[in-house]
């Protein structure tokens, strides 16, 4: 698809100050700059996914899709966020009394973008109050005296079998856990997961944790406090790494580990690599992430897809199960040596038990993880696996076949995302919603983690000490992850391989000695996978990942979505100057009014009709919002909105009004396509004010809209129109869009408009 460019310069800019509020659980992730605004409120409410994201969502399985919205606070006077073309007096009372009927907390909409900011606090603190009175109430209704008899001794899977009126009253809080922390001293014997288990002085394990060399990373941790890294750009197949070393002054040239394509490969567990026997040839997606995760390495790895996905998790899995029996393994045999000889010094083990942490976007993912995790292990037994299954599977059908499948794939099951989980491993079980400090491996949501953890207005002191050893994280679908609370995961991650407050029973004497030099951090894994990159991502393995091993991002050569749209339409990418990425916003919503709102006024009649305003930021949307409320320079121009926040009823009208033209602009944010994927008919034009992460979103809003407008005959053949705005700090999205090689261009060349047809 060729491309023409057009000069000229338009549009404008002034600074604009970062906006405020505690963070939430949804929201918007700010329009450019991270300075920008909160991520919106917290509370739980009573609504359910996508109808209030951020503001308020009920949870548990059976809820519906598209409840009415949580508390939000005292009720406002009425916000004119929406204006119809004129009709018979009757239609609109008739229509009113239906939108007061159906929608009354309606009249809670925030006035402002300030109100948004300023209403944030409160839900956050209801919902802090209600997880820990559901906590409290669940285990009062546990504190059962303890059973005497035969049937105490036996008493594991079979409890969970149980059908009583007890366990069906406690289960708002499906993950609470009343089991109290093992102290290692009283800790039973375990048996080992592999009986020969020779040493081998090649094996990563070795090299990096168990004897690493301490001339070697001691000089590379000299270099990461220093933010000396050496960056190598390699391309490999379709793929571009960016391989990261820290600079030590050695000029050798630095190479990927060496290629593994299959487990023959891999210095695995013998457990492991029997389970693995038959599949013993990996595939593209897994020979490209193999060698740096099974040689300790971090990497953010861009190219996740739907049909990667199975892939990705066994690899993710394999390494996981890999590094917790080695090291169970090394602890249970020193643990024999020291009782034959307690003089003996053996340095095998950190603070806590935790050595992996799982961070995933929902129950649905977590059961993938888990059931991956069973077929790779093959245990005898599962303990609490009924009470698993009863709070996160869901096999109800939820989705029609029109779905897209990357939403089937995210959304299907149950799609919760408040959930936290630990997993003990012994040699013949595995043990589910085991007490973290008792547990190999802990999943668990951004948000559910950060309950656990606690918050800086409880009275009682956050318990982060879980998180003290982790040696391996591993964030799946960071993608989903970004349309939640992203500063759920900066603050896990800023929490992580702190120094304990607490001993929980550790033997100093065995813990290594870069745990006890708070190097921990330096020797900690970090894997992402993400179907794309943003600068979230990027931001996220530069001031966290430290690994003295070294850290690559794989990233794909992009063809761009444009020329896959199925439809004819011309294309319109017009790029904006902006001075910062502070001063972006700004600069985009100065170049909105003055370049493009004119265009929709000058033609306010039946012309504008049709026309739909995607816009990624919920703080940019609020703005847009009021502009259109409240300038008397678009009264002319009947509006309406559909956002994260709006719940059914709300939408449905939206697009009702958009269709029959009495919404001759309908505002539509990323997060609710990202949740909802409404098919929105009557488009007959699209106005990108930014582009979205996801450029998926791309093609089915400026591909299959239009599409769909064509073949309900409301739109001739090739006379739809996308109007796409962009600034050189959009240059992520744009590669995706346009294509790698076009991006380039884009943001390069002296003329700021670019036509693709």
């Amino acid at each position: 698809m060729a491309f023409r460019g057009r000069g000229g310069d338009r549009g404008g800019g002034r600074g604009r100050g970062g906006g405020g509020g505690f963070r939430g659980r949804g929201g918007s992730r700010g329009g450019g700059s991270r300075g920008g605004g909160s991520r919106g409120g917290v509370s739980r409410g009573g609504g359910s996914r996508g109808g209030a994201r951020g503001a308020s969502r009920g949870r548990g399985r059976g809820s519906s899709r598209g409840g009415a919205r949580g508390g939000v606070g005292p009720r406002l006077s009425k916000f004119n966020d929406a204006r119809l073309a004129d009709k018979d007096e009757e239609e609109d009372e008739e229509e009113d009394i239906s939108e007061d009927e159906s929608n009354v907390s309606e009249e809670g909409i925030e006035e402002s973008e300030e109100e948004d900011d300023a209403q944030s606090g409160q839900p956050y603190m209801s919902l802090l109050k209600s997880f820990q009175s559901a906590t409290k109430s669940k285990k009062r209704k546990l504190d059962h005296p303890e059973e005497e008899g035969p049937n105490k001794a036996t008493k594991t899977e079979d409890d969970n079998d149980s059908t009583d009126e007890d366990d069906e009253k406690v289960k708002e809080d499906v993950d609470a856990v009343d089991e109290p922390e093992e102290d290692p001293e009283d800790a039973p014997l375990e048996d080992l997961f592999d009986e020969d288990d020779n040493l081998d002085n090649s094996d990563p394990f070795e090299t990096h944790f168990a004897a690493p060399d301490e001339a070697t990373f001691q000089a590379r941790i000299k270099a990461i406090q220093a933010n000396k890294w050496r960056t190598d750009r390699i391309a490999q197949n379709s793929n571009r790494i960016y391989y990261n070393t820290p600079e030590t002054g050695d000029s050798t040239e630095r190479k990927l580990p060496h290629s593994i394509s299959g487990v023959a490969d891999l210095k695995l567990k013998q457990r492991l690599a029997e389970s693995m026997a038959k599949h013993t040839e990996f595939d593209e997606a897994e020979k490209a992430v193999a060698p740096l995760l099974f040689n300790y390495q971090d990497m953010l790895y861009c190219n996740r897809t739907v049909a990667s996905s199975e892939s990705i998790r066994r690899m993710a899995c394999l390494h996981a199960l890999n590094h917790v029996f080695k090291t169970r393994d090394r602890v249970i045999k020193n643990n024999t040596k020291l009782q034959r000889d307690d003089s003996l010094e053996l340095r095998d083990q950190g603070f806590v038990r935790p050595k992996v942490l799982m961070i995933l976007p929902t129950r649905q993912s977590c059961v993938k993880m888990v059931e991956m995790i069973c077929k790779v292990a093959a245990p005898e037994q599962q303990e609490h696996r009924k009470r698993f299954d009863d709070g996160y599977v869901d096999k109800s059908t939820k989705f029609s076949d029109d779905k897209p499948e990357d939403f089937r794939d995210l959304f299907s099951g149950s799609d919760d995302d408040m959930f936290r989980l630990g997993m003990k491993f012994t040699r013949k079980t595995i043990k589910y919603f085991s007490q973290f400090y008792n547990s190999d491996i802990i999943f668990a949501s951004p948000l559910g983690l950060r309950m656990a953890i606690g918050s800086e207005e409880e009275k009682k002191k956050l318990d982060y000490d879980f998180l003290s050893s982790i040696e391996l994280v591993i964030v799946d679908q960071a993608d989903a992850l970004l349309m939640q609370n992203w500063e759920h995961v900066e603050f896990i991650f800023e929490h992580l391989n702190l120094q304990p407050r607490d001993a929980h029973g550790c033997d100093f004497s065995r813990v290594r000695p870069w745990y006890l030099d708070d190097q921990a951090k330096y020797f900690r894994q970090t894997v992402i996978f993400s179907a794309f990159n943003t600068p979230e991502l990027a931001e996220l393995q530069r001031l966290h990942c430290h690994n003295w091993a070294g850290k690559a991002r794989l990233q794909a050569e992009y063809p761009g979505v444009i020329q896959y749209l199925g439809v004819k339409t011309r294309q319109t990418f017009s790029r904006f100057d902006a001075a910062s990425i502070a001063a972006d916003p700004d600069a985009r919503f100065a170049y909105f009014t003055k370049a493009i709102v004119p265009t929709l006024v000058k033609r306010a009649a039946k012309d504008a009709a049709g026309t739909l305003i995607f816009i990624p930021s919920y703080l940019d949307f609020v703005r847009v919002r009021n502009y259109f409320a409240n300038n008397p320079d678009v009264e002319s121009v009947t509006f309406g909105n559909i956002s994260e926040y709006a719940d059914t009823p709300e939408a449905s009208r939206a697009r009702s009004h958009f269709l029959t033209g009495r919404h001759r602009v309908l505002l539509y944010t990323e997060r609710a396509h990202h949740f909802r994927r409404y098919a929105i008919k009557g488009v007959k034009r699209v106005i990108f004010y930014g582009l979205p992460d996801n450029p998926i979103f791309y093609r089915e809003i400026a591909g299959g809209y239009l599409q769909k407008s064509e073949q309900g005959l409301m739109l001739e053949h090739g006379q739809g129109h996308v109007k796409v705005m962009f600034s050189k700090y959009d240059i992520m999205k744009l590669e995706r869009i346009v294509g790698t090689k076009r991006a380039g261009k884009m943001i390069t060349e002296q003329g700021d408009t670019f036509d693709f047809v």
